[in-house]
């Protein structure tokens, strides 16, 4: 028998042998595996509102695809995420918009002070502005699948505030442009500090102030490091949770629905969990010793005053178009 024989005879030996269990497993289905990084701990709604999102998209996929969530900036830190979805390090990602200011004007135009600080005034501005970042993204390369609001704001303090004047000085934690610009008109010094290194930062006096929701406050355990807060309204920043449109688009139209539809559920969650956490959250403040309260009305007065101003400042720096969007969300909710 020549070699040529012999081996027909082994190939055919081996299949007699598969049982026909492993014959029917032989064509393995080819599974795509993405990573995704969010600058949030796992407990935070925004993190859990994506576990489930994650969760009806594989399920979905009937195991075609696969995403691991990297939470905690446990993969790289807020400022890179967006940069490293657009090149495809990461498939998917969520930020923290008013972080990327500087790239665009729109990006935080949600941290403008006491413009949409409301629950009913935020699905205006969502319904004004989302196509607007929908469109800003796509030419990036990025496919937005939903914005997602925090609860409204709170100042923390090692010490007691009464008006602007007790932030004069103070060294104020800046997560965004605005509120470094806002930081300045305060009379205070605007430090860069990301939510997982806030403990960090205020223990090691780079500091001492901020403003940000009660579920930052109970993330960062601001029991450790401040004595006051102070809900004074402000704003409902946004998070924005989005793919690599490439990555997006080489998935099949029916695994590209179900994204959709899984996204927007996602966004009814972060929204019901972002109301429970303004109550929620601020009594856990206080459950630990944290002196809670309303703000001042002389500090609230002092506040609106410079977010009057930071209006108009974000108005010229975002030119006649970020002018007719202002223009057009004052509109609706007038």
């Amino acid at each position: 028998m020549n070699l040529r024989a012999l081996a027909a005879c082994l190939t055919l030996g081996v299949g007699l042998l598969l049982p026909p269990a492993a014959e029917a497993q032989a064509p393995s289905q080819t599974q795509t595996r993405w990573v995704m990084a969010t600058p949030y701990p796992e407990a935070n709604y925004h993190t859990q509102a994506i576990r489930g999102m994650l969760t009806e998209v594989e399920a979905a996929s009937q195991g075609r695809l696969a995403v691991t969530l990297h939470s905690n900036a446990s993969l790289m830190p807020l400022a890179q995420i967006k940069r490293a979805v657009q090149t495809g390090q990461a498939q998917m990602g969520e930020v923290l918009l008013g972080a990327y200011g500087n790239e665009d004007p729109l990006f935080e135009m949600d941290f403008i002070p006491f413009l949409a600080d409301t629950w009913d005034k935020i699905l205006k501005f969502n319904e004004v502005t989302v196509p607007a970042l929908e469109a800003r993204m796509a030419r990036q390369g990025l496919t937005l699948l939903y914005v997602a609001s925090w609860p409204s704001q709170a100042f923390y303090s090692k010490t007691e505030l009464r008006s602007v004047e007790d932030l004069r000085g103070a060294r104020f934690r800046a997560q965004s442009p605005i509120i470094s610009r806002m930081a300045e008109l305060l009379g205070a010094t605007p430090v860069t500090v990301q939510a997982a290194d806030v403990p960090q930062a205020f223990a090691t006096g780079i500091a001492n102030a901020m403003i940000t929701s009660a579920q930052t406050g109970v993330d960062s355990a601001a029991w450790d490091y401040a004595r006051y807060v102070y809900d004074v309204g402000f704003t409902l920043t946004r998070n924005a949770v989005f793919v690599n449109t490439r990555a997006f688009q080489a998935l099949d139209p029916a695994l590209q629905q179900a994204f959709r539809t899984a996204a927007a559920s996602a966004a009814q969650r972060a929204r019901a969990g972002a109301q429970e956490s303004e109550t929620v959250m601020m009594n856990r403040l206080r459950s630990q010793g944290m002196t809670v309260g309303r703000a001042p009305e002389s500090l609230l007065v002092g506040l609106r005053r410079i977010g009057d101003t930071q209006r108009e400042e974000w108005a010229q720096k975002a030119g006649p178009e970020g002018r007719a969007l202002l223009e057009r969300y004052l509109a609706a909710i007038r």
